[in-house]
């Protein structure tokens, strides 16, 4: 027998569905929640995909997350939106604030929103990608469970603190990135340690604060953030951001709060809006961005990020996503 399974799209969307249901999750927030999983797997991003169902299934179980969650998004002044996640996941408060928020940035040309007493466990490229196909650049900054040392210290006090950035490009695909302020992104860390595979130089360090490539040794340890003090600088900056500026807790706050179900922790996220076409040049802000990225994929070797995944967008809805067979059956155990 195989150790992996293939499934069509609408097949993981049928269990996934099914799983969450049988765990606590009303037909609006499964819904929400599986769409952003199976955005993640139909872009072969597996770290944010599947892989995190089990989590989300013992944070509602555990009962820490409300699977019957209503958010609400306020508008608190002209350029600035607030999202209250009524204790629920991350993907239906989204749904609920970012129309909110792209309305305001067209208007005013820049505006902000913050989520708080939301569970995100999700990539975040999705988020700053839905207000890129609207014309619109975006940011969007969260934090988590302290996993990180920061730059000179040995202890975990950081989550891995991702940001992530698009911008619009008319008529093309948008420019997105999403990365951890960290050497090596959780979810990735957590599929190399389910696949028995080593961590590359750099991931983190033990309990003593040594380098090290055992990954057994980085869990009891802490990860360490990319560029030394640079990414610990911009691990701080998420903190703030996330945390501290829209009235969210911190990476350590969160750990405290945490009953440590395997789902994600409490926390907030924060995300920035603007529209190109209120700053520079109005008109052709766009042909001119499109010169330079040209200009830079005309280099040998280089590439935008994101290519990989929409390549793969176009693919899996024929192939069907390859999934490891004991994670289908953990699935199908949850599901009932």
């Amino acid at each position: 027998m195989s150790d992996t399974v293939t499934l069509s799209l609408t097949e993981a969307t049928t269990l996934s569905t099914a799983a969450l249901t049988a765990n606590g999750a009303d037909a609006e927030n499964a819904r929400a929640v599986t769409d952003i999983m199976i955005r993640a797997e139909r872009d072969r991003c597996a770290s944010h995909g599947l892989f995190r169902l089990p989590g989300y299934c013992a944070s509602l179980k555990s009962g820490k997350v409300k699977g019957t969650a209503r958010p609400i998004a306020s508008e608190i002044a002209p350029g600035a939106v607030r999202v209250t996640g009524d204790g629920g996941f991350a993907p239906l408060a989204l749904e609920v604030g970012l129309p909110v928020l792209a309305k305001k940035a067209k208007s005013q040309g820049i505006a902000g929103m913050g989520l708080v007493d939301i569970y995100h466990f999700a990539a975040l490229w999705p988020e700053v990608e839905t207000l890129a196909e609207q014309g619109l650049c975006a940011f969007a900054f969260t934090q988590a469970s302290p996993m990180v040392a920061p730059a000179g210290g040995i202890k975990p006090f950081f989550g891995t603190n991702p940001m992530a950035f698009a911008w619009p490009r008319p008529g093309k695909d948008p420019y997105v990135f999403d990365q951890a302020s960290a050497a090596m992104a959780r979810g990735d860390v957590m599929i190399h340690a389910r696949d028995g595979h080593p961590v590359p130089p750099g991931t983190g360090i033990d309990v003593d604060g040594n380098p090290t490539t055992d990954l057994a040794e980085v869990l009891k340890g802490a990860q360490s953030p990319f560029g030394g003090y640079k990414g610990s600088n911009i691990a701080l900056m998420v903190e703030l951001l996330a945390g501290g500026l829209i009235g969210s807790v911190f990476s350590a706050e969160a750990g405290r709060l945490d009953n440590k179900d395997g789902g994600p922790p409490i926390g907030g996220e924060f995300i920035m809006a603007i529209d190109p076409s209120h700053f520079g040049d109005a008109d052709h802000w766009a042909q001119h961005c499109e010169a330079l990225f040209s200009e830079l994929t005309a280099m040998d070797g280089v590439r935008l990020p994101g290519q990989r995944r929409r390549k793969a967008r176009t693919e899996t809805p024929t192939t069907g996503i390859v999934l490891p067979r004991s994670l289908v059956d953990t699935i199908n155990g949850l599901a009932g």
